[in-house]
């Protein structure tokens, strides 16, 4: 069973979490600076409109994320009301808020000011170093969970943060491989060193509700891209007709996650304990639902080019179909793994369903935005529609 919560003398006032604890009112303010940070990175791709651009904003995505999801088991292993707490994520926020600021400049530094990709690793590293100093301090008494801190500290994090100040040196167009090598050999490195390990997660209620929120984030983003992308057109029958499509696919992506989704693994991580509890939250919630903030981050960039051209007879283009469909298309892979990893049935329509919107893409591409936007909106909801009539006759037949 998890040990109760309780207060040592010996680690500051810091208290470890109780099996019900909920998320406090303090992280949800720690979470706004990543609204902006959302922003910002979608914003970075459409500006390079291109595969490589892709690729580094969610190579940013994905260090901002690992920032995110590190203070999330932080605040799992002790409450985040508590006054060192709160004053360490309150620098964490800072120096978050600092490294989003550079994202325009993470790859080409502007002339008159700092350098930029190197502002944004020195913030970076801030958050990293307060937020294992903060662990320390939390985990006092727990010499494994110690261990396992300083084990991922030294194989994973060092080297990774290394290769993070030799891109930013070096510059394009070595940077962008070299960032993505050092993303990526973080998450793979932590991966190998927590792999039945000493991670302690306390309360499971705890974890579902932060990641539902972050997701709930994300999907702010789709909404603000649609008033970012129209907000240079005057108000008129397409704008408000592509402000309502696009609405109804964010609507969509919420009850994809929320009501089809994130029960069955909440109720799975509840119903383990000890290392295969953490493992669960490791795999299902701080690996896969980086897929899912990415695809959401994704589709808002389709949304906002589709909102930008709403009124155009112009064709919506290669790249900004392959934001939208993409990002629905992995979305829905992303959740259906999730209900999947809870030991729930595949969903297969759901892949069927990505699968049509990708094959989509050439027919997206050649059509108008408002035509896009609607034949996206209508593939995912003829789908969700036909699984809800199918729910409704299985449930009426098992009734009878």
């Amino acid at each position: 069973m998890t040990e109760p919560s309780r207060r040592r003398p010996w680690s500051v006032g810091l208290r470890t979490s109780p099996e019900g604890h909920r998320v406090t009112t303090f992280e949800l303010f720690f979470d706004l600076v990543y609204v902006f940070a959302f922003t910002q990175v979608s914003h970075l791709v459409a500006e390079t409109h291109s595969g490589r651009g892709m690729v580094q904003a969610l190579t940013v995505l994905g260090m901002l994320w690992w920032t995110w999801t590190s203070y999330s088991w932080l605040a799992n292993q002790s409450p985040a009301d508590q006054g060192l707490l709160r004053f360490g994520m309150g620098i964490a926020m800072a120096a978050v808020f600092v490294a989003t600021l550079a994202i325009p400049e993470a790859y080409e530094d502007l002339p008159g000011g700092l350098f930029g990709p190197l502002v944004l690793v020195v913030a970076y590293v801030v958050v990293r170093v307060v937020h294992g100093a903060l662990y320390v301090v939390a985990a006092a008494g727990d010499t494994a969970l110690r261990r396992q801190l300083v084990r991922t500290a030294v194989v994973a994090i060092a080297p990774s943060t290394a290769l993070l100040f030799v891109g930013a040196v070096v510059g394009e167009p070595q940077q962008t491989w070299i960032w993505l090598a050092a993303f990526t050999f973080d998450v793979l490195l932590t991966l190998v060193t927590g792999r039945r390990g000493s991670w302690r997660l306390y309360s499971p209620t705890h974890w579902a509700e932060r990641y539902g929120l972050i997701v709930i984030l994300a999907l702010g983003e789709s909404v603000v891209a649609i008033g970012v992308g129209a907000s240079h057109l005057p108000v008129s029958w397409p704008v408000i007709t592509g402000a309502a499509l696009s609405i109804a696919i964010a609507l969509l992506l919420w009850w994809i996650y929320f009501v089809t989704s994130a029960g069955a693994a909440e109720h799975r991580l509840a119903h383990l304990e000890g290392v295969a509890r953490a493992e669960y939250a490791t795999l299902a919630y701080t690996y896969l639902h980086y897929v899912l903030i990415a695809a959401v981050v994704v589709v808002a960039v389709g949304i906002e080019e589709a909102m930008a051209h709403v009124g155009s007879d112009e064709p919506f283009g290669r790249f900004a179909a392959w934001a939208l469909a993409a990002g629905l298309a992995a979305y829905l892979l992303g959740a259906t793994v999730l209900v999947r990893s809870a030991r729930r049935p595949w969903i297969w329509r759901r892949v069927v369903e990505a699968a049509l919107l990708v094959a989509l893409v050439p027919v997206l591409a050649s059509l108008p935005a408002l035509g896009a936007l609607a034949l996206a909106a209508g593939v995912v909801y003829a789908f969700a529609i036909g699984a809800q009539v199918r729910g409704s006759r299985a449930r009426s037949a098992d009734d009878t």
